[in-house]
């Protein structure tokens, strides 16, 4: 039996994707693991309800943006609030894609990760 434990982002700036994913997504940092030789640091995000964690990357030698292929994979949380969650994301200018017949829309982060955001049912 398998349970989910997390899920990866590769980031280039931690600090910047660790503001963004706490107001954006209310994510708090959970723990953090930090190489002995400095070469990378990995923080695991939670959110506070579930066992579920996202873990950001960071790897002192990469100075380019990830390559993300076609964005065809992507991370999604559930907004208990979906208006109020809208109306953050629309004053931060991070949604890039709505699709309105399915109720649900996307924010990019600062690496350009999709996050698509549902509505509690």
């Amino acid at each position: 039996m398998f349970q989910f434990n997390h899920f990866n982002f590769n980031v280039l700036d931690l600090e910047k994707s660790l503001e963004f994913y706490k107001e954006a997504l209310g994510l708090d940092v959970v723990r953090e693991k930090d190489a002995s030789d400095g070469s990378f640091k990995i923080v695991y995000l939670g959110d506070g309800s579930s066992d579920f964690l996202l873990e950001l990357t960071w790897m002192r030698d990469q100075k380019e943006p990830y390559n993300l292929g076609d964005e065809e994979f992507h991370l999604a949380l559930t907004a208990d609030d979906f208006d109020k969650a809208h109306a953050l994301h629309e004053k931060m200018g991070c949604i890039c894609f709505e699709n309105h017949d399915m109720g649900i829309y996307f924010i990019n982060d600062p690496d350009g990760y999709w996050i698509e955001i549902i509505p509690a049912k």
